[in-house]
């Protein structure tokens, strides 16, 4: 929103929530039209190796940074949790950022992910739902009690902002789930196309009305102030967010191996045929996680990841390979409706792909992470005009303070 512009990014979100929905299905339709049932596979069958090895790399690429992104945000969020502890020193290494990828990756992220069916993760991505509900529930709760003490920008609530395909990018990272809807179309009990479309279509409604929620109430408190991760906008004295941000910190944990099942297939599929020993898989789990564990590590700063990880892999994941394969695949005629929209999505994933990848590194998303924001002391004029409106929020932050965080 942030990016976009509050009205035309809501516009954005129902674009790309539209277009995962068609791809998703249009994706299962070229795998039955192929005789496939990985994606690899069906690019392989239509475009041959070349193809294949393009959609290897970024389907590795993908679900690979998402893990990074994943481990920032535990970091992150976790970190802020330990330092409300009451007796614990904020300065204390074992309560840092690095200390807790570590602990995280080691003690839950790895055993998790060393499970070699993704229909065991079903009772752990349910956990991650309702935690997800909460933290929304808390956002909604802190849109009401803290925006109205929070300056608005003064471009807020312009219809539309310059870079609007860079949130693209970020909508496109967030709803993607391609590279692994082959593994869970194939966990059905009886897949069918027509049971996935049903599948689809509510999961991604869902999605959507979701997300719809978390970006409303997220800028309308913080507009222009907005972070890339938006538990960086909140104030660390802010008891009710720091649970937000452990329920966070603990879904993030819980949606990772759901992102190493895809990225150690991708590898055992280019590598060893797709079978793996149990020896080999092991290490090939433990190589990825560790490799993703340091580079995490060396990177605080999520809204630049999101924004490359869309543009460069989401984009032609979503938009340009599930269209071209059905527009090869298919033999309807050229005014069929899914052969009209596969012609207008794979122009966009291209334009989003480039310019977006340009927009991102000529002009990325500011970074204040570990900062607390000006609004959480009374006593930082720094960021204020030295007007009435400073008077007027240097009390409205007295409140907040005396009110909320106490």
């Amino acid at each position: 929103m942030k990016e976009a512009g509050f009205p035309l990014g809501i516009l954005l979100l129902f674009w790309v929530s539209y277009f995962t929905d068609f791809s998703l299905v249009l994706l299962i339709k070229g795998g039955a039209l192929s005789g496939t049932d990985t994606y690899q596979s069906l690019v392989n069958k239509t475009f041959g190796f070349p193809g294949y090895l393009l959609l290897s790399v970024l389907q590795f690429l993908y679900p690979f940074i998402a893990m990074i992104s994943y481990n920032i945000i535990a970091g992150d969020t976790l970190s802020k949790v330990f330092q409300r502890i009451p007796g614990v020193d904020p300065e204390n290494v074992f309560i840092g950022r690095h200390f807790i990828v570590v602990l995280s990756t080691v003690t839950f992220t790895l055993p998790l992910s060393l499970y070699r069916n993704i229909a065991k993760l079903g009772k752990i991505s349910f956990i991650s739902t309702v935690l997800t509900a909460l933290i929304l529930g808390i956002v909604m709760t802190r849109v009401i009690s803290l925006g109205p003490h929070i300056p608005k920008t003064e471009d807020a609530w312009v219809f539309a902002k310059p870079n609007a395909i860079q949130a693209v990018g970020v909508m496109s990272f967030a709803f993607i789930c391609h590279h692994n809807c082959f593994l869970v179309y194939g966990s059905l009990e009886e897949p069918t196309v027509t049971k996935w479309s049903r599948i689809i279509h509510m999961s991604i409604f869902i999605s959507v009305f979701i997300s719809v929620l978390f970006a409303t109430c997220g800028y309308w408190t913080f507009t222009g102030f907005t972070q890339g991760d938006l538990f960086e906008n909140y104030c660390r004295t802010d008891d009710l967010v720091t649970f937000g941000r452990f329920c966070y910190g603990v879904t993030v944990i819980l949606t990772y191996p759901l992102e190493c099942f895809v990225t150690r297939e991708v590898f055992a599929t280019v590598f060893f045929g797709g079978t793996l020993s149990s020896v080999c898989h092991i290490i090939i789990t433990v190589a990825i996680i560790t490799v993703a564990m340091l580079v995490s590590l060396l990177t605080d700063c999520l809204g630049i990841v999101l924004e490359l990880s869309g543009v460069l892999c989401a984009a032609p994941l979503i938009f340009i390979i599930p269209s071209a394969c059905y527009l090869k695949l298919s033999e309807e005629p050229r005014t069929h409706s899914d052969k009209i929209m596969s012609c207008v999505m794979l122009p966009v994933g291209a334009v989003v792909m480039v310019f977006g990848f340009v927009m991102a590194i000529t002009n990325p998303q500011d970074c204040t992470h570990g900062q607390e924001m000006f609004y959480c002391s009374p006593d930082n004029f720094s960021f204020t005009n030295t007007s009435d409106s400073h008077i007027q929020l240097t009390t409205q932050l007295s409140i907040l303070n005396s009110s909320i965080f106490q």
